[in-house]
């Protein structure tokens, strides 16, 4: 680390400890050349993930918007709240250890329909409704009959 004072790029670290947030780590370092001592601040580096939509156009990956539509699909079934958090923080790890900073809608579809579907298959099949824009009841049944 480059020390404020006298620009020497050697030295140590004194103190380290997380901050109130627990989201960057304070060090407190000395410089090896004039020994003065300065704080610094870590924190993790994320890169944003970008979903494709289907329409071509491309937004912020946003874990509010699998919530809310897992919410609605679980309506009235026997689904805890943490439940459904716990399938959108495993999709979330999931988009964010690929290493790939764009996904396309039709993935993380695909990745809700997966697991929901070993959770309750009634709210599956109601997010599948929606997801899989069935526009008459024989694409509905075609696709009962997979199951």
């Amino acid at each position: 680390m480059k020390c404020i004072y006298c620009g020497h790029f050697d030295s140590k670290v004194i103190d380290s400890r997380s901050t109130d947030e627990s989201n960057s780590i304070r060090r407190r370092r000395e410089c090896l050349n004039c020994g003065k001592r300065f704080t610094t601040y870590e924190t993790v580096e994320t890169t944003p993930i970008l979903v494709i939509k289907n329409d071509g156009s491309r937004q912020s990956f946003d874990p509010e918007k699998i919530k809310k539509g897992l919410i609605k699909a679980c309506e009235k079934r026997p689904v805890s709240m943490s439940q459904i958090e716990e399938i959108v923080f495993d999709i979330e790890k999931t988009l964010s250890n690929s290493l790939n900073q764009e996904v396309k809608s039709s993935e993380i579809g695909e990745m809700v329909m997966k697991r929901l579907k070993n959770i309750d298959e009634i709210a599956y099949i109601r997010f599948a409704c929606v997801y899989r824009k069935f526009e008459d009841v024989s694409n509905l049944i075609n696709f009962l009959k997979t199951l």
